[in-house]
Parts: structure tokens; C-alpha cells; sequence
């Protein structure tokens, strides 16, 4: 990662830009990636004045809706086909449909806390789709979300500048704590729904 960064850094500006948008693309597909840290990185680069601040933001933004809206087109073409087929076999199908209104009437807000919630972004956008959210309003919500958190991670690089490095652990602690959390959430309701069924008649 050192010397991908380093190599980052010896760019144009508009490669720069272009690296920040991929890797915030790819976050939403494959959310193993690095965009934060990148953002954080791109933030340091704006502080030495080697890139600006505004394109950084709104390339990276696009980079993360975008991405957004290619795993809601896959779940809103697919979601039903990949469920129905018993794709996710360590779910039921029911508590799945159940999910899937559930998010049908909180979908909104969830997508509104969307970037805050790292590494579960491909699945917030996935089941957005599959339950059918207006794809306009979608977009909206998730190009706000983005914005803001981008903000954050950019100005907090620009503040670091060269000590950059050491907000790295923190990210990945804040992803970890988010993931295990929402996990955790999940499978407690998943144990509730499932008891409830098994005792009614």
C-alpha cells in the first residue's frame, strides 16, 4: 500500500482524480478497498497543494454513486432471481422477504446513513434496488451521503498532511466496530423473527 501511494503521488493531478473516482467505484462493487484511506491520502495531496480540494470531492463522489447505482441496477434486475434461486442459503427465505419490506419503509433513511456505515455499502445498494426504491430519489440521497463523508475524509487528509498514515488504524477500527455491529443487530433480529415463528400457530 506504501508504494501504491507513493507511485499516487508522482501522478498528474487528473490521473489522481481519476484513481479517486475508481477506487470509490469499486468500494461499492467489491467493498474490501481502500477508497477511504485513499480520500484521507487525497486530502494530504490537497494540504501540499499538489491536487484541489473541489475536483478531488466531486470526482470521488461521483466515483461512490455511481458504484451505488450499478449494485441497485444489479439488485433491481437480479435480486429477485439471485433470492428466489436460494443464492443466500443461510437465510430464509421468508425473514429475506421480510428484509426486503422492512427496507421498503426505512430504505431512505438507511441509504442517507449509507457511507457512514462502511463495509456494507454493496449490500445497502443491492437490497435498494431488489425492494424497488425510486431510483431519482435513490441517487439523490446517496450523492449526499457520499458528499458529506467525502468532506470529512478529504478536509481530515488536509488537516493530517503528512501524519495522514495514522488515521488509517482509526478507519479500520470504525469499519470493524460498524460491521460487527450491523452483524450483530441482524442476527439478533433474525433469532426474534425466527422464534416468533416457530410459536405462532
Amino acid at each position: 500500500m506504501e508504494s501504491f501511494f507513493s507511485t499516487i503521488s508522482l501522478l498528474n493531478p487528473y490521473w489522481i482524480y481519476g484513481v479517486l473516482f475508481v477506487l470509490a467505484y469499486i468500494e461499492n462493487i467489491f467493498p474490501p478497498s481502500p477508497s477511504d484511506v485513499m480520500l484521507v491520502f487525497g486530502g494530504s495531496l490537497v494540504g501540499m497543494g499538489k491536487i484541489a480540494f473541489v475536483p478531488a470531492l466531486l470526482s470521488s463522489t461521483a466515483g461512490s454513486t455511481l458504484g451505488f447505482v450499478t449494485m441497485y441496477i444489479v439488485g433491481d434486475w437480479f435480486g429477485l432471481a439471485i433470492i428466489e434461486k436460494k443464492k443466500i442459503g443461510f437465510l430464509p427465505l421468508e425473514a429475506i422477504h421480510k428484509v426486503e419490506a422492512w427496507f421498503q419503509r426505512y430504505g431512505y433513511w438507511i441509504i442517507v446513513a449509507n457511507r457512514f456505515m462502511s463495509g456494507t455499502r454493496a449490500v445497502i445498494s443491492f437490497f435498494a434496488g431488489m425492494s424497488e426504491l425510486r431510483l431519482g430519489k435513490t441517487t439523490v440521497l446517496c450523492f449526499a451521503s457520499a458528499l458529506v463523508w467525502n468532506v470529512i475524509l478529504l478536509y481530515a487528509g488536509t488537516l493530517l498532511g503528512e501524519n495522514w498514515r495514522s488515521i488509517g488504524d482509526y478507519l479500520s477500527l470504525y469499519s470493524r466496530w460498524i460491521t460487527g455491529i450491523l452483524i450483530g443487530a441482524a442476527t439478533v433480529w433474525l433469532v426474534v423473527w425466527l422464534n416468533r415463528r416457530r410459536k405462532s400457530p
